[in-house]
Formats: structure tokens, sequence, C-alpha cells
């Protein structure tokens, strides 16, 4: 049975419900070591989340959520193929936070003007989803901020292929969050996917859009 289309978000009322609802800043234990996050690669796969937190190295991304006036969207990227790690994947632009950025919003930003060229001008930080451990190694800290319409891309096409906008309503409908599953390193890993055209949407992109759900939508 075909799905029935999710009713439109508008950019004013995604506003009011990140405001009361994200994180102002990281928690205290963002990037505690000894801290096993709720959210993660390891949260469908508990043999993908590493014992030993040191591992894992900081990194922030930037969740862009597009205020078009038929409705909010959130721009996400695809990964140059030729990449060593996690080649023509969808993820959203980011990055390790490096000793030059002031916090995990700093590093956002940079790595968002990077990657796409997208201006910090055109971006209204709203805050911060809980931290989300990839089984790559990364405590990754999802920066959620308002893009307003005027902005223009500039591909790193070294690191990114292409550029394009999903629905809001279509990424918030929960009836839309599959869980998938593959073999991997000799193990069965589960994961959520949300497929969208001819996009396939997974892993810890997938994952952080579905913390944004729960923080933001869930009962």
């Amino acid at each position: 049975m075909a799905k029935t289309q999710s009713p439109i978000i508008t950019i004013e009322t995604f506003r009011s419900q990140a405001q009361n609802r994200l994180l102002s800043t990281p928690p205290i234990e963002a990037f505690d070591p000894n801290h096993l996050p709720p959210f993660g690669d390891h949260r469908l796969a508990e043999n993908l989340a590493p014992a030993d937190g040191r591992l894992h190295r900081p990194a922030a991304v930037l969740v862009p959520i597009i205020a078009h006036e038929s409705g909010a969207t959130l721009l996400l990227t695809e990964r140059s193929a030729h990449l060593k790690d996690h080649a023509g994947q969808i993820a959203f632009p980011g990055g390790k936070i490096e000793a030059m950025d002031k916090d995990a919003e700093a590093a956002a930003l940079r790595e968002a003007e990077e990657e796409i060229g997208l201006h910090r001008q055109f971006v209204e930080p709203l805050g911060y989803l809980d931290p989300y451990l990839s089984s790559t190694g990364y405590r990754i800290m999802p920066l959620v901020g308002i893009v307003a319409p005027g902005f223009s891309l500039t591909l790193d096409i070294r690191e990114v292929e292409s550029a394009f906008e999903v629905p809001l309503s279509f990424l918030m409908d929960p009836t839309r969050h599959e869980i998938h599953h593959r073999e991997w390193r000799g193990a069965q890993r589960r994961y959520f996917a949300m497929p969208y055209e001819d996009r396939y949407i997974w892993g810890v992109t997938a994952g952080i859009i579905r913390s944004l759900y729960e923080r933001l939508y869930a009962p």
C-alpha cells in the first residue's frame, strides 16, 4: 500500500519546536570517553561500539534546515565516489573538530563552508542534538541550524559529488524510518535507512535524522 504524503512542516513551526527542545550547548559528557551516548551505530548493533571510548575522535556536523516558504527541507550531500572512506554515501557537511575551532559550532560551520561553500552568514544556529557515536571512530556533535534562502553553494569536488534537499516532512515521518541490515565485519549490522527517490540515506546520517525526530517530534 502506498504511503500518504506527510504534512508540510513550515519553518515557523520547526523553529518553535527546535527552540523548545534542542540542547543549547553540548552536554557535559559529550566528549567524555567513558560515556556511551544513547545515540550511535551501537544503538541497533552493540558490537559496533568499541569499549574504549578514547578511540573516538571529536567531530561536528551541520544539520542544515532550509527555510523555504513552501516548507522546510534538509540539505544533504553525496560524498565523492573516489574517497577512501564512505565513498558515495549520503552525509551532512562536517568533520573533525580541529585545534583552530573554538567549539563544535565553529567546526560545523567551518566544514560547511569548506565542503559545500555554505557561508555562515546564511546559517542561524539553533542548538544541538545528542552526541552520536559512529562505528568508524567519531563522537559527533550535530548542530542544527536554519539556512536562509538566497545562499549559493560551491562544492569541493574532492569531497562532495552533489548536494540535494529532502522535504523535512518526509524525514520527520516515522513511517519512513526503516531498519535495514547487512553483514559487516563478520556480523549482522542493523541500521536506520530512509530511501528517498533515488537516494539511499542510511547509517550515521539516518541515525542523526532519527535523533532529530526523537528530540523534536516523538511523543
